[in-house]
């Protein structure tokens, strides 16, 4: 099957700016969820070295985070991560990315949502399934809504997070019963009075975890086509999204470790309880709550980035063509991208009935490795002759941060579970085949890449003279295109 290669898939609206950035990039991160979800499994096997694993994490989550700002400006794409490393890598490096970040992005959401019902328990009784495919539900619903809308909802959500934290946070750090020698001098619990010293052995193999759980300040590249002046803007939002993100959770950590009768208390993973001990059951009810706002906030971010991801999927032209134009349509009245939000959001609400879905949060530790460490090689490959022209923001100290964030998670893959090295080799199989069968024979059609239109000359701001793209940069004019042409595409090399 072949098809005209200018399929036309209309351009967001850029209504956003760095602020309102910010706001949903910190709601995807959902410190609150982070905290409460992510971090008990973490103090559960380490003890107070979580506190340790989760510092390791945001000084690899920096280097990243550099990363994540020079490549983001560098190809402001909605695609995220397969537009950087497609463009810089090579498209089969790209499309590999796609089809790990594709799998994640539908069972991270539902993973977070379920979630939902055992902080709702303090006031109602629900069935963890149903809660979760309840609010995967609702987050497709208020995905579908313009960005500047979400932004204001996501933003309420995000408020109540930080109060919440920001709680845990105050009520540690006033009932402090153990020494801060004991976040130095880590010792992991064994749940009846005993304690083991905690080893490098234990923070290698939960790094994976802990850098998921500041995972989602990457959110900002997602939102490129809808923030004003990308070139400039992605840059900030990433780096002020990372910092907030590592303050919320990592504070509130610290606290919780200080503040717990004794080291048994870490080992149980039980947050709410530890609140309640210190405050009463009207303050753990409260913060319960805010934590069941947080999953909700975080799962509709999620659904709006995803979507995202998959609009910009047809524009490259993945997928046959009436699939592609479902994909790329645009709501007249929003300007959301609803068919693909619907598509990749709706499985969700099923994964959440019907599939015992948080199994698989170890497979989701290792795709976000996986993916960070290639956009540590992208980075170094980003400023070779064919990109260094580009105008784009420059992290400092370069090659320091890709060098070591390469490296260091090289060496954390190695130390995580068979099984979920396993499940995301096997998911790779699959899109390769995909590959093979059919993106390949159709390389001039399909899976090309492409940047929105006004992405395409240099900014107003470049005080440098423009510069000839090279060659293989784009198919179209290298000057701004007309309103017809809502897309440069990548020519078809390194197929």
């Amino acid at each position: 099957m072949t098809s005209s290669p200018s399929t036309p898939v209309a351009a967001l609206p850029r209504s956003l700016g760095v602020f309102g950035g910010v706001l949903l990039t910190l709601s995807c991160v959902t410190p609150a969820s982070s905290l409460f979800i992510v971090v008990p499994p973490l103090l559960q096997a380490q003890g107070s070295g979580a506190v340790i694993s989760l510092l390791v994490a945001a000084v690899l989550s920096l280097g990243v985070g550099l990363c994540y700002a020079e490549l983001g400006t560098l190809v402001p794409s909605a695609g995220g991560e397969y537009s950087i490393v497609g463009r810089v890598l090579g498209r089969l490096t790209g499309w590999l990315v796609f089809v790990i970040s594709i799998v994640s992005l539908l069972v991270i959401p539902p993973i977070i949502a379920l979630g939902t019902a055992d902080y709702l328990g303090a006031v109602l009784s629900l069935d963890p399934a149903v809660a979760g495919a309840a609010v995967m539900v609702l987050a497709v619903a208020v995905g579908v809504l313009d960005i500047k809308s979400n932004a204001l909802i996501t933003g309420i959500f995000l408020g109540l997070e930080l109060l919440a934290a920001a709680v845990v946070s105050v009520l540690g750090l006033t009932h402090l019963h153990q020494p801060v020698s004991s976040l130095v001098h880590a010792v992991v619990p064994d749940g009846q009075g005993g304690t083991s010293p905690f080893t490098l052995g234990l923070l290698i193999s939960g790094l994976a975890v802990a850098i998921f759980t500041y995972n989602g300040f990457g959110t900002a590249i997602y939102l490129s086509e809808d923030l004003r002046e990308p070139r400039r803007s992605v840059a900030r939002t990433v780096l002020w999204s990372l910092l907030a993100g590592v303050v919320v959770i990592t504070v509130p950590a610290v606290a919780i470790c200080l503040g717990v009768s004794s080291p048994d208390q870490l080992a149980t993973g039980d947050l709410v309880a530890i609140v309640d001990s210190w405050a009463g059951s009207a303050v753990g009810t409260f913060v319960s709550l805010c934590i069941a706002a947080a999953i909700l906030n975080a799962v509709i971010v999620m659904v709006i980035q995803n979507g995202r991801v998959l609009y910009a999927s047809a524009r490259d032209r993945t997928w046959p063509d009436p699939v592609n134009r479902a994909l790329g349509t645009l709501h007249p009245r929003w300007g959301s991208p609803w068919v693909a939000t619907l598509a990749i959001g709706a499985p969700g609400a099923v994964l959440a009935l019907a599939v015992p879905i948080d199994a698989l949060l170890g497979f989701t530790g290792v795709v976000v490795a996986v993916i960070y460490l290639l956009l540590g090689v992208a980075a170094l490959a980003a400023r070779t002759r064919l990109h260094r022209a580009t105008d784009a923001w420059r992290m400092p100290l370069w090659p320091a941060a890709p060098v070591l964030t390469t490296a260091a998670l090289a060496y954390v893959l190695t130390q995580q579970a068979a099984r979920d090295l396993l499940i995301t080799l096997a998911v790779l199989v699959v899109g390769l085949l995909y590959w093979v069968l059919y993106l390949r024979p159709r390389s001039a059609t399909r899976w090309v890449l492409s940047l929105p239109a006004d992405q395409l000359a240099p900014p107003p701001s470049a005080a440098a003279p423009p510069v000839a793209a090279p060659p293989a940069a784009a198919t179209g004019p290298s000057t701004a295109a007309p309103a017809t042409a809502p897309t440069a595409a990548l020519a078809p090399e390194n197929s």
